[in-house]
């Protein structure tokens, strides 16, 4: 395992990085390292380069990226060569010679693939060169934030024969590591970078390093000109403030920026339609195993549609946020594995994708279980695949279909399928496809939150209700019970035309990790806006009149009672003018004025 740790940090920078006051600050806005994966028959796996060279992942984090990367040459070469199965017992240890030699869908293939995959982050809290205080997650929608706990890995994997190799092949990764849910971006990178460096090797990636060093950061609701390796691409960052549904591309117009020669309409959005074709008759069922946080195994052929149909159903929540776990690649090698293949407790509320058919074995317990082909695009409704018994799930040679036992809540909507047959008679675009089925999803969900936004708005005190002398109101619990009454003259009924047991639908929200995800960021939201509010009408008041019939002991209190609540208000970026935060600040010396000299030297250095 020594060969894990082969890429040790260095000091090497070119001369105007190295004069820079914060070194890859900019390049830490959008990504947290580039690692080189090869796969070495002699010493075993190895990281060849991390970028940048002080960047520090931990050895359990380099493993995980190296399967991850990787593990499907396992697959490819170990149905060919006997003496290889040798190697891989050794190197992977626990690792049985029967699961190695199960025959993958993926075996034999050349070429280049792409896929991401996403970890979790190990050994705590990790210092970066990119100084942000929050304000990127403020801006953005919920889906595209910042990860704090996991990673996201963007894989550009090439295996060609290559005669001058031991064993004939040319096999290695280029991996993008980034925080950032930014998967057209990064790919659409990767495909500019990969084949360049896979011909030039270092020199070429540390020039690319170099220029993304230079991009502006990310900011929510601008326009981005983003030069590299002699291409600029051009791309919008998302803001919270953009209406759900509105077209990436009417916002480009909008900008007035010179043409950049590739466009990126969108850094984030998959082209749902090609990811959901085998399954678009069953894209109700889909949304509510999302909705629900219920625990799915996607079985694909390939890491590349593994990791599409993962993303893809994580995204159909939009605007909700999936507050639960999600693999899009996920092997046997990850430091996970036994944690969701367990039998004595029930799966997590996770979404894995995998490849290894030792994974209908391993996790045939598991409720719902999605197993797709490859996506190929035809000039008709693709096959679409059945919803079988789990009980008929075989080991081996298990056909595509979805095996689950779950029973919708909601009708089918035929006439979202009857559109989409259409379009694909009329050889309508993929991408006008994708974005028929985008608004039907985006419509469903909000059909379904509406009601609940409309119901925990009502729990906010009213603004009559605060006084500046007394602590904000206590924002009213939500109660299920008095939401669900609401929902016979307020329901989703209202905006969508599907039937079916909406009521229970609800029921079984309330016990997911989505409805907690919503109701913790709603409910912080509605606190700071009575925070801000409070700050507001402390403002409007009229301090001198209240400090006449006030002893010295409840002056003082207010001091420091404001004191905190202006250093709240700024640490947390609530939701108050900066005019509002100068005259609290103005009050204070006011008020630390008013009072004997002894007293304000104190208040002066607390």
């Amino acid at each position: 395992m020594d060969a894990l740790c082969r890429a040790e940090p260095r000091s090497r920078r070119n001369a105007a990085a190295s004069a820079s006051p914060l070194p890859w600050a900019r390049f830490s806005a959008w990504l947290d390292c580039v690692c080189v994966v090869t796969f070495d028959l002699e010493l075993g796996q190895a990281m060849e380069l991390v970028y940048p060279y002080d960047f520090r992942l931990t050895e359990k984090e380099v493993i995980t990226i190296f399967f991850l990367s990787f593990s499907m040459v396992l697959m490819i070469l170990s149905s060919n060569d006997g003496g290889f199965l040798t190697v891989c017992f050794c190197l992977l240890q626990k690792t049985s010679i029967c699961y190695l030699s199960f025959p993958d869908s993926y075996s034999g293939g050349l070429g280049d693939t792409q896929f991401s995959f996403r970890l979790r982050q190990s050994g705590g809290q990790r210092t970066t060169h990119y100084e942000d205080d929050g304000e990127y997650n403020r801006e953005a929608p919920l889906t595209l934030q910042r990860e704090s706990a996991h990673y996201f890995g963007y894989v550009y994997f090439r295996q060609v024969k290559d005669s001058s190799m031991k064993r004939g092949y040319f096999q290695k990764s280029l991996v993008l590591v980034s925080r950032l849910p930014y998967v057209n971006l990064f790919q659409s990178l990767l495909q500019l970078i990969a084949p360049e460096y896979f011909d030039k090797l270092e020199p070429c990636l540390e020039a690319v390093c170099n220029e993304i060093d230079q991009w502006p950061p990310p900011v929510p609701g601008q326009t981005l000109n983003l030069p590299v390796m002699g291409v600029v691409i051009q791309v919008r960052i998302p803001s919270r403030v953009d209406k759900p549904g509105s077209s990436p591309v009417k916002q480009f117009n909008q900008e007035n920026l010179l043409p950049a020669p590739l466009v990126l309409p969108s850094i984030h959005e998959l082209d749902l339609f090609r990811c959901f074709q085998p399954v678009l008759i069953h894209i109700q069922m889909l949304w509510e195993l999302m909705l629900l946080g219920e625990p799915i195994v996607v079985m694909a052929p390939s890491p590349t549609v593994s990791s599409e149909m993962v993303l893809a159903l994580t995204s159909c929540l939009a605007p909700l946020r999936y507050c639960c776990d999600y693999r899009p690649y996920f092997t046997i090698h990850d430091s996970e594995f036994k944690e969701y293949t367990t039998r004595t407790q029930a799966p997590p509320n996770i979404v894995v994708g995998v490849t290894n058919p030792f994974f209908i074995k391993t996790l045939q317990h598991w409720p719902h279980i999605l197993r797709v082909g490859e996506l190929r695009m035809s000039g008709d409704l693709p096959k679409q695949v059945k919803v079988k018994k789990l009980a008929k799930l075989k080991t081996l040679d298990t056909k595509p279909g979805i095996y689950t036992s779950y029973k919708t809540f909601l009708h089918k909507d035929k006439t979202l399928i009857k559109r989409l047959l259409k379009g694909i008679q009329r050889k309508r675009p993929s991408e006008v496809q994708s974005a028929l089925l985008r608004r039907h999803l985006l419509e469903l969900t909000q059909s379904f939150i509406i009601p609940l936004e409309h119901y925990i708005a009502s729990l906010m005190p009213l603004q009559r209700a605060i006084t500046p002398w007394k602590n904000p109101p206590q924002i009213r619990p939500f109660r299920q019970e008095d939401f669900m009454k609401t929902l016979e003259h307020a329901g989703p009924q209202l905006t969508c035309v599907l039937k079916g047991d909406w009521l229970g639908l609800y029921r079984r929200f309330f016990k997911s990790p989505n409805f907690d995800g919503w109701y913790r960021q709603r409910h912080k939201e509605m606190t700071q806006k009575l925070e801000a509010l409070h700050l507001e009408a402390i403002c409007e008041a009229n301090i001198v009149a209240w400090m006449k019939d006030k002893s010295e002991v409840e002056i003082v209190d207010l001091v420091l009672k404001l004191r905190e609540k202006l250093v709240r208000a700024r640490c947390q970026h609530l939701p108050v003018k900066e005019e509002t935060l100068q005259r609290v600040g103005l009050y204070i010396e006011t008020i630390i004025g008013s009072l004997p000299e002894d007293l304000q030297t104190v208040l002066h250095h607390h």
